[in-house]
């Protein structure tokens, strides 16, 4: 009586399509129940591959029908060649199933190995993009440097510019306090300022601190108070009395709490931005700041003469250093000479190590690409030679399964041929006796009713459909018996069978469908080899020429 609005549909709400109950009337095997090993999503909906087992199965079925029954020896044989024939159409169908199956695989390992190659390709690129934009921010930061050092070593050629005559300049004080990177705030230690100097005077030092001496007398100095902390237990305060008034004590706290609060408020409290001026009010000037000293120029006689001076100083001082090192030449010549001598052999030994260590670094060079080449060799080897393995071992593995599910798929069609045959054999006993009752009852009838038969006839025909019904019975249960002897030997036949049977079987499967593969792909191999001798010749030409 009621109804939902939601906002899925029913197909997203649907699991599995329900399969009711049923109910097979007995004698009757409907063709549909041999589809019941098909489910939803493991072959239903039926597709083209379905519809083709459907229609072996079909076939099959009537092939079964046509098989003649082993009567005698020439059915036998005719049952023999037929299903010999049969099991021949099964053997090639598979491996047509097997050839379609090795196609799918190998257009599967095309499209990998299509998609390595590209996100190979994808990965070089990206690497040579980030070796390229390496080497131009390496090429960006040295040209920089290079404008920085530039511009550095014109600033330096401009300031020694400036003083080309090497006029002396006098000394600019208010300069010097103005520029706090000048000699005045920042001096260098080679113009003979080192402000590090005696720094240890001004180390506090006191004799109750630095000495053990003086820190147990400072502690014999200090009462107990300090060294032994009482703790006392805090009382809890009570704000009212027993009565039930407020202390005074408590009205106190509540009236300094209120005065705190207003003053954290007037504290924080946020100025009000001052009101436009409404009248013109008078700007008081600053008072004048005094006269700034001038020095007076020294003459130009003067300074002319300082720098004689200078420049005679400087010559003295150059021709002074320049007869020391004469004078020390003069005495040590003798060392320096030997010094030349174990020089000159020094350099003819070090090219001859020179010529050695990169002799050595070539072979070493050398060394090495043949180790990487013979490396990558052996790994692109092993990696085929697992592959080939693995899928040898894969196809091996599929074989063996598949070899087992048919044995046990032929058992269960040997057991349910045999119980067809016995319930058969038992439905056309039946018959007979039903039928040979019959008989004997329109005999009797007849007999009874016929007034010349005698009593004679009558019991020598009872005699005889007695004997026939007891002869008739002994020689079934003698077939039955026989037909449960047979079942036993064959069963006990198929307990027998060993391993190295199964493993005969499995090496015919393999002589037959492995081997002429293994053949296939070692002549597709060869033939690859000699193919990338060729490759790898132009490819060897290519890379000489770019080189």
């Amino acid at each position: 009586t009621l109804s939902t609005q939601t906002d899925y549909r029913d197909g997203e709400a649907q699991t599995d399509p329900y399969s009711p109950e049923y109910v097979v009337p007995s004698g009757s095997v409907p063709e549909l129940l041999t589809l019941a090993t098909l489910t939803w999503g493991r072959g239903l909906p039926a597709g083209l591959a379905e519809v083709e087992m459907i229609e072996r199965a079909r076939e099959k079925r009537a092939w079964e029908a046509t098989l003649p029954a082993m009567d005698n020896a020439s059915q036998i044989m005719k049952r023999r060649k037929m299903m010999n024939d049969m099991e021949r159409k099964e053997w090639a169908f598979r491996e047509q199933e097997i050839e379609k199956l090795q196609e799918v695989r190998l257009e599967v390992l095309k499209k990998l190995l299509w998609r390595r190659e590209k996100n190979q390709n994808e990965l070089d690129a990206k690497r040579l993009d980030d070796h390229w934009q390496n080497y131009q921010k390496a090429k960006e930061e040295k040209v920089k440097k290079i404008q920085h050092d530039c511009a550095l070593m014109l600033r330096k050629l401009i300031a020694k510019r400036k003083n080309v005559m090497g006029k002396l300049e006098r000394r600019d004080i208010i300069k010097e306090y103005t520029d706090f990177a000048s000699q005045t705030y920042a001096p260098l230690s080679r113009i003979g300022y080192f402000p590090d100097n005696h720094s240890e005077r001004y180390v506090v030092k006191n004799f109750y601190l630095n000495t053990f001496a003086g820190l147990c007398e400072l502690e014999a100095s200090l009462p107990d108070s300090v060294t032994q902390v009482k703790i006392k237990a805090p009382k809890p305060k009570y704000t009212t009395t027993e009565t039930g008034f407020i202390k005074r004590s408590a009205r106190l706290e509540v009236d300094l709490a209120q005065v705190h609060q207003a003053l954290l408020e007037k504290k924080n409290k946020v100025k009000e931005p001052k009101k436009p001026l409404r009248f013109l009010e008078k700007v008081e000037k600053p008072v004048p700041r005094p006269p700034t000293p001038i020095l007076e120029n020294p003459s130009i006689e003067e300074e002319e003469t300082e720098l004689a001076v200078i420049c005679l100083q400087k010559l003295l001082r150059g021709r002074a250093i320049q007869n020391m090192m004469f004078e020390g030449k003069e005495k040590r010549l003798e060392l320096i000479r030997e010094l030349r001598t174990t020089h000159a052999l020094q350099e003819d030994g070090q090219l001859l190590l020179k010529a050695e260590e990169e002799m050595t670094l070539a072979l070493q060079q050398q060394h090495d690409l043949q180790m990487h080449k013979l490396s990558s060799v052996e790994n692109h080897l092993a990696r085929e030679e697992g592959r080939v393995l693995a899928n040898i071992f894969d196809f091996l593995s599929k074989e063996l399964v598949r070899l087992q599910e048919e044995r046990k798929i032929h058992a269960f069609v040997m057991l349910a041929e045999r119980q067809r045959r016995m319930r058969e054999a038992e439905e056309s006993g039946r018959r007979q006796v039903e039928e040979r009752r019959r008989q004997e009852e329109d005999e009797i009838f007849k007999q009874a009713g016929e007034g010349d038969c005698t009593i004679d006839s009558y019991l020598e025909d009872i005699i005889l459909s007695s004997m026939e019904n007891t002869a008739e019975e002994q020689a079934r249960e003698e077939i039955q018996r026989m037909a449960v002897e047979v079942n036993d030997i064959a069963y006990e036949m198929e307990s027998r069978r060993t391993r190295l049977q199964s493993e005969e079987i499995v090496a015919e499967l393999v002589y037959d469908f492995l081997i002429p593969e293994a053949e296939k792909m070692s002549i597709r191999e060869k033939v690859r080899q000699s193919q990338r001798k060729h490759i790898y010749a132009a490819h060897q030409i290519i890379h000489r020429d770019t080189e």
